[in-house]
């Protein structure tokens, strides 16, 4: 395991790397988690300077419930190898090399002996196949439980790691682990970030994030759909503005006011307002609210600064059949019944939309009530709208 102190320092020594290759490749290794392929470029710079023909970064480790999760560089290029398929199905269970020290690269003939690396199954029929005769690597462990592999390949045609090429490798670990880390928390705020966006776009409310100069940085699905229609409200010159010159003064001067007050850690006040549609439509509701600055924020001009939520009355929320069936224990009839009413229909209207009589969709309404425990088709609204339905 890799102790608390360790940073590489000993095998830096030893590496042969001048302090500008390894600068280099430190830069490449932190900036991995943001590129398209993660540490694309900081695995191709690596088999360049050890002359391979293979290096793979297993991100998640196959097993027998899920594919493992592999960023390689490789002589032919592309992002996915000819044989990782079959490595992630079967061959992973047959692969000796695993378990390896945390601290520094191994070979496999250390590991196995080269007798015995060239006579198993998986160098016989996949190894050899792919034209790996020599292989080293390592295996990193994050705080928060992770694993990940680092497997570095030569041809047959080549010769075998030596002691410099260890050290080499064995000086950028502590640096790979600490971005893998970076890495991983970043995959956990995305995967937040997302959820929360989805269920924001399902309650069809549109959100537009400012910078501090007041510019448009971010708008979800619904922001762009409304604003495209430009009726009350629309993006000019990457700003958001309103139709009528009253309206969007005041716009601007509730802006203003939260653009000025994120400088402060404490909620601030929430501001809102109505916008009139010209077309003559139900007004626009927007809120504004201040995304205040962080303890430990850099100066930035572009960072969030405020977001502006615009609901449109006339867009229904996207609720799911499925979910309001699971919710009550209802019929599909029924739950479509109460999907139509809680998006402002009358009974009549939801059995003209349904195709059935009035009195068939009273029947279904009484056994709504019965299910759903209320006694008034207002308050079977007001369970609906209040409910998860619209995060389905």
């Amino acid at each position: 395991m890799l102790v608390e102190h360790y940073d590489g320092t000993e095998f830096l020594q030893a590496s042969a790397l001048t302090i500008e290759q390894f600068s280099k490749l430190v830069a490449m290794i932190y900036e991995g988690p943001l590129e398209v392929i993660p540490w694309g470029s900081a695995l191709e710079s690596i088999r360049t300077l050890l002359g391979a023909n293979y290096v793979t970064l297993i991100l998640r480790p196959p097993s027998i419930d899920r594919a493992g999760l592999m960023v390689h560089a490789s002589e032919q290029g592309g992002a996915v190898l000819p044989g990782e398929a079959s490595y992630n199905n079967y061959y992973y269970a047959l692969d000796p090399f695993v378990d390896l020290p945390e601290h520094r690269m191994s070979t496999i003939d250390e590991l196995l002996g080269d007798n015995v690396w060239r006579s198993s199954e998986i160098y016989q029929q996949f190894y050899n196949v792919y034209d790996v005769g020599y292989l080293m690597g390592a295996d990193l462990c994050t705080n928060d439980g992770g694993e990940c592999r680092l497997r570095i390949s030569r041809s047959h045609q080549s010769v075998n790691f030596s002691a410099v090429d260890k050290a080499l490798c064995g000086a950028l670990l502590p640096h790979l682990k600490r971005a893998v880390c970076l890495h991983s928390k970043f995959d956990v705020v995305e995967s937040e970030r997302a959820l929360y966006a989805t269920a924001v776009d399902r309650m069809q409310v549109g959100m537009v994030i400012l910078d501090e100069t007041g510019s448009i940085t971010k708008t979800n699905i619904t922001a762009n759909e409304i604003l495209a229609v430009k009726d009350g409200v629309c993006r000019k010159n990457n700003r958001l503005e309103v139709a009528y010159a009253v309206e969007n003064r005041k716009l601007q001067a509730l802006i203003r006011y939260a653009l000025a007050d994120r400088v402060t850690n404490t909620p601030g006040v929430v501001q809102a307002m109505s916008v009139t549609q010209p077309s003559g439509k139900a007004k626009l509701g927007l809120l504004i609210r201040k995304i205040a600055f962080n303890e430990w924020s850099e100066d930035n001009a572009r960072r969030p600064a405020c977001a502006v939520f615009i609901r449109d009355p006339d867009r229904k929320a996207q609720a799911s059949d499925e979910v309001v069936r699971k919710l009550f224990d209802l019929t599909p009839t029924e739950a479509s019944l109460a999907l139509t009413l809680a998006n402002g229909s009358t009974l009549e209207e939801c059995a003209d939309e349904l195709g059935i009589s009035k009195n068939t969709a009273r029947a279904h309404l009484r056994a709504v009530f019965s299910k759903t425990g209320v006694t008034r088709q207002a308050t079977l609204v007001r369970v609906l709208l209040n409910s998860v339905i619209s995060l389905g």
